[in-house]
């Protein structure tokens, strides 16, 4: 096989993950919260359910992370992942009370939410040098999220809510399989770090402003997250004009990956930071108040390639710019335990009693507000990674 075809054959399988991994996250996030609501849980409680998605991002990635830089073995660990996140969900078909679908939701939610980041990582050192692809090869992972938003919202037009979870069971498996296809990496174990260098790299006031903007860009999408598909349904949307908005929302997010590169190379890394935020800020502000406006409501949803896009693209070069090879793994993992973890647990429950105590419209208008201080700490603290400096 030529350099190329193998090259060809490396993208195809490393893209397969990625589609099978969103896939699930597209059946999961925008439909979970409905099917809670069906059966009778309040709406503290069903934060707190969708919370565990979030929060179990805070441990499981770390320790996964440096169970990956510890042993090089990080194929291994996100075929384990996947094979335990699908058998501790069949927990669910128990249909369990709050506190024992909350078990259930912590364990699965563990297992997968270690397979991410671990796999972000063996995708940079599978590209090689053709790091410039990895947009084209993460944007299939908007692909699989786009096609069963799209399909499970038309399933739920005439099947009940009740059905969900048999929906997901072929998502698991599909990821299962995928994991089988990744190549194996030969095992090396990585340099050993002098001792603090973590920390050193922590205590930067560049990488503490890059987590904080992060962070509090995850707090502002909790009511998102959590409360967009109830939100909409509210204003009467139905399930197959929620899910197409959903779909919107990451059609938008693979045009800008597939873009991304020139902006890069046209603007710096900190000017992409700051617009992005902004943009963030009059996405919620546009949810709050401007639903009932159809066309109104695809634009603030177009804006997702700004607040998911072009944050995340960019939060990619900021990890592997200042945490470098050795602690790639482990800056992947706080990468993604503190702010899409702790981040969106914290924006999840704070919509949860914004939505209890007043409406959804005043949850979007609270991510607002999380949005204008996050620009705030990035406008003031936030400077490009070692590797962008110019």
């Amino acid at each position: 096989m030529g350099v190329t075809a193998r090259a060809e054959v490396i993208y195809w399988r490393l893209s397969n993950l990625y589609f099978w991994f969103f896939a699930l996250l597209g059946a999961l996030v925008p439909y979970w919260s409905l099917y809670l609501e069906g059966r009778g849980f309040s709406y503290i409680e069903i934060a707190t359910l969708m919370a565990t998605i979030q929060l179990t991002k805070v441990v499981a990635p770390n320790l996964w992370g440096w169970l990956g830089d510890a042993t090089g073995r990080r194929v291994r660990l996100v075929r384990l992942g996947s094979v335990l996140a699908a058998l501790c969900f069949l927990g669910v078909f128990l249909e369990p009370g709050f506190r024992g679908l909350l078990l259930v939701m912590l364990a699965f939610t563990f297992f997968w939410n270690a397979i991410l980041p671990l796999y972000e990582v063996i995708t940079l050192q599978g590209l090689g040098q053709r790091r410039d692809r990895y947009g084209r090869v993460r944007l299939w992972g908007s692909v699989g999220f786009i096609a069963t938003v799209a399909l499970v919202g038309a399933l739920l037009s005439w099947l009940p809510l009740a059905a969900l979870p048999w929906i997901l069971l072929p998502l698991f498996l599909g990821l299962i399989v995928s994991s089988l296809l990744v190549p194996s990496e030969t095992r090396v174990v990585p340099p050993k770090a002098p001792k603090g260098s973590l920390l050193k790299i922590m205590v930067l006031p560049a990488v503490l402003a890059f987590f904080a903007m992060n962070m509090l860009l995850q707090v502002s999408h909790g009511a998102y997250y959590t409360f967009f598909s109830i939100h909409l349904e509210r204003y009467g949307y139905g399930k197959l004009s929620i899910g197409l908005l959903w779909s919107l929302g990451v059609l938008a997010e693979i045009l800008l990956f597939l873009v991304m590169h020139r902006l890069l190379r046209r603007f710096s890394i900190r000017t992409i930071a700051l617009a992005a935020l902004a943009l963030t800020t009059v996405r919620w502000a546009m949810i709050a108040e401007l639903t009932h406006l159809p066309v109104m409501l695809v634009l603030a949803q177009c804006l997702h390639a700004a607040s998911y896009g072009a944050l995340h693209a960019i939060s990619v070069h900021y990890v592997h710019g200042y945490f470098g090879d050795i602690h790639h793994g482990q800056g992947q993992a706080l990468y993604s335990g503190l702010t899409f973890g702790l981040g969106g647990a914290i924006g999840a429950w704070l919509a949860g009693f914004f939505v209890q105590w007043y409406t959804t419209e005043a949850a979007f208008w609270a991510s607002a507000v999380a949005m204008l201080i996050g620009l705030a700490v990035s406008w003031r603290w936030l400077r490009p990674p070692p590797d962008h400096a110019q």
